[in-house]
């Protein structure tokens, strides 16, 4: 239990000294800080690509396709998604009307040098803030194998911490940050929500 309070203490002091750090950020970008933990069971680590979509109990949201390429801090020789290890990422995204509070977490199963396509996720977290947000924060259990060959046989781990107000739950189009970023590059005065698809209930 200390050790889970550290944490997230930790996560709200590294939200706000992140988003210091994208300070040039756009009014509709924010900062997204995801924690990855990665099981110690054996043969638990991964040389897959994983994906990450967050989103709101509207039901807009993000997706990182890599989440390493997109934003990944532990250096450039560090091993990602390996027994034990906990990593962090953090990248621009464009903001969500409201916390985020489901997650589809993704595996490509391919397998790297190692050949080691299975992967067992602990726990995803991810804080985020912006220029007119509160810094937000969730923490979504796994405890599951991304794999074709283990149980439950799965590439996607779906997690839904939300609470709908109606008890519909909803899921909109969504495009990959990477591409709302640039487009909004591309057109600085159209503002990132309006780039995502939106369909009427």
């Amino acid at each position: 239990m200390a050790a889970k309070h550290i944490l997230s203490n930790l996560a709200i002091v590294l939200c706000f000294s992140i988003f210091a750090l994208f300070a040039t950020a756009d009014d509709n970008e924010c900062v997204y800080t995801v924690y990855v933990r990665t099981s110690n069971a054996i043969s638990g680590g991964t040389d897959a690509k994983i994906s990450v979509a967050f989103y709101d109990d509207t039901g807009y949201g993000v997706l990182v396709k890599d989440l390493q390429a997109w934003g990944g801090l532990m250096g450039k020789d560090h091993d990602y998604y390996e027994r034990g290890n906990l990593d962090i990422f953090s990248g621009r995204g464009p903001c969500l009307s409201k916390p985020v509070c489901s997650m589809e977490l993704t595996s490509d199963g391919s397998a790297g040098s190692h050949h080691s396509h299975d992967w067992y996720c602990n726990y995803v977290e991810v804080t985020t803030t912006g220029p007119h947000i509160d810094c937000a924060q969730q923490l979504f259990t796994v405890e599951q194998w991304l794999s074709l060959d283990r149980s439950p046989n799965e590439l996607t781990a779906v997690r839904d911490n939300c609470n709908y107000s109606d008890g519909l739950k909803r899921r909109r189009p969504l495009l990959p940050v990477e591409t709302l970023l640039a487009a909004s590059a591309a057109a600085k005065q159209l503002p990132l929500q309006s780039i995502i698809p939106r369909s009427q209930f």
